[in-house]
């Protein structure tokens, strides 16, 4: 049990190191700050829940300590951290920052000039 144990720990905390060797990629290569920003979001949330994880199964399955602490670290990044990269992408959307000109489409556009027509 301890082998199998182990190497489940050791798995999902190379997982997570993968996922933020990606990250870290991701935000340093992308071309503009929407494309930095989804990469943020999603990878490093991937990683940083996954290293989570086999800190958690470490606990449980060596120490022997259920950590509910670390359950709900898990819950509260897994639901914040995509919600902050989407609002931070929103922001950089609505104060003017253009996207690189390999955009194809913006699909955003239409819904905010609808948006301002109907406010005046």
């Amino acid at each position: 049990m301890t082998v199998i144990a182990n190497t489940l720990i050791v798995l999902t905390i190379v997982v997570g190191l993968i996922f933020t060797v990606v990250t870290v990629i991701g935000v340093l290569r992308l071309p503009d700050v929407y494309t930095r920003a989804h990469a943020a979001s999603k990878s490093a949330t991937l990683g940083v829940l996954s290293i989570l994880v086999g800190t958690f199964f470490h606990f449980w399955f060596n120490e022997g300590y259920f950590s509910v602490r670390i359950l709900l670290g898990i819950l509260f990044l897994f639901i914040t951290a995509p919600i902050g990269g989407h609002l931070m992408s929103r922001a950089a959307y609505f104060s003017g920052v253009k996207p690189t000109e390999l955009t194809v489409g913006d699909d955003l556009a239409e819904v905010v000039e609808r948006a301002k027509k109907e406010i005046k």
